[in-house]
């Protein structure tokens, strides 16, 4: 009877983990998303002056900025759907257009300065098509000395003449 017990008990165990695993199945194939079709490559779509600038070496903690600018390709209106910076330390500044076709715009870029040494930031851009582009922005900042010019004490005053 045990015997009968336990072999009704591991059955059930099995049917059970059966059905979970295709109720599982089941739930993933209905949960995905349908296949939905690529959106075209958005160089067609909007020219950029350029999608990675150069900050160069700039003084820790002051802000610097940079205007990117974008122009229309395409043959209808678009509307940027949102920019959105990598950390807090950058700032855009942008308005949802709609920009016209052929016109030329911009999204202001900021970065606060405060990252020690070599930084890499990135911005996202996001189109109301779906399209996406990444603009990248580097540099070094470095601190600047409390004492700009030691003084030399070996320099000797030169003498004009006459005195």
């Amino acid at each position: 009877m045990k015997k009968m017990s336990l072999i009704a008990v591991v059955v059930c165990f099995a049917v059970a983990s059966h059905a979970q695993t295709a109720m599982t199945a089941t739930s993933a194939t209905a949960a995905a998303p349908a296949p939905q079709s690529q959106p075209s490559d958005i160089s067609k779509v909007l020219w950029f002056q350029e999608t990675d600038h150069d900050f160069g070496k700039i003084p820790y903690g002051k802000p610097v900025e940079f205007d990117l600018a974008m122009k229309n390709l395409s043959n209808d209106s678009i509307r940027l759907k949102n920019v959105q910076a990598g950390c807090g330390c950058t700032t855009p500044k942008w308005k949802p257009g709609p920009y016209a076709a052929g016109e030329t715009f911009k999204i202001t870029i900021g970065f606060n300065g405060y990252t020690e040494g070599i930084f890499n930031k990135i911005v996202t851009i996001y189109l109301d098509n779906g399209m996406t582009q990444v603009i990248k922005f580097h540099g070094e900042t470095f601190k600047a000395p409390d004492n700009p010019a030691p003084a030399n004490t070996q320099v000797q005053q030169l003498k004009t003449p006459g005195n």
